[in-house]
């Protein structure tokens, strides 16, 4: 055998020894610290989109301390990974969100909170609110409650970091495999133009005041 090359029988029995001397490899190694860090840097958009939204400024502050476990508010979604939609959502705040979770970098992820993400909630039957959010946007977490306490909302970010740490395929994933599908629905009920215009609506009087 050439000095400094092993056959393939070779490697397998180094590869054993390794793995019964409790070694793994390096790459294997990175991955894990790699995911557990991410786990523990959870930065959370400012931004409230229903009754939920009055719950966090509890989970946040001193008494639940929400930074202790690495889950931090932030100002911008360039620098945020998770959204938080705390409650109803009506289409001209749809247009919104998406536009707010597109300019969320990867890997970025929603938490929603309450019935009203699901089924709509006690204004299921209106005429301009979100009944099903998952069809327009990948949900990663649902919180259940109306609304839903600290100590719940912190259990939520709990199973994401949970999630995050196994590896597990999270909705911006989803989101990128199934564009068309999330394109198509937002497209049904917001048409062809999803995104809000950057002017601001009530100030917006040439064009209508159209979004």
């Amino acid at each position: 055998m050439v000095e400094g090359f092993h056959s393939n029988s070779d490697e397998k029995v180094l590869k054993c020894k390794l793995e019964e001397s409790g070694l793994v490899n390096t790459h294997s190694i990175m991955e894990k610290a790699v995911k557990w860090f991410e786990s523990r840097s959870i930065f959370v958009v400012a931004y409230g989109t229903g009754c939920g939204a009055i719950e966090m400024p509890p989970t946040f502050t001193s008494r639940y301390d929400a930074e202790r476990m690495g889950i931090v508010g932030v100002a911008t979604p360039r620098q945020a990974d998770v959204i938080i939609l705390s409650g109803y959502l009506a289409y001209k705040t749809l247009r919104r969100v998406i536009r707010t979770y597109e300019q969320m970098q990867k890997p970025k992820y929603i938490i929603t909170l309450g019935s009203c993400p699901i089924n709509g909630g006690m204004y299921w039957d209106s005429y301009n609110t979100i009944k099903k959010l998952d069809d327009f946007l990948p949900v990663d977490v649902y919180v259940t409650g109306c609304m839903p306490r600290p100590e719940s909302v912190i259990e939520g970010f709990v199973k994401l970091q949970k999630r995050i740490k196994e590896g597990q395929k999270c909705g911006w994933e989803l989101y990128e495999e199934n564009y068309d599908f999330y394109k198509t629905n937002q497209k049904r009920v917001l048409g062809e133009h999803i995104l809000p215009s950057y002017e601001t609506d009530w100030y917006n009087i040439n064009g209508g005041g159209l979004g």
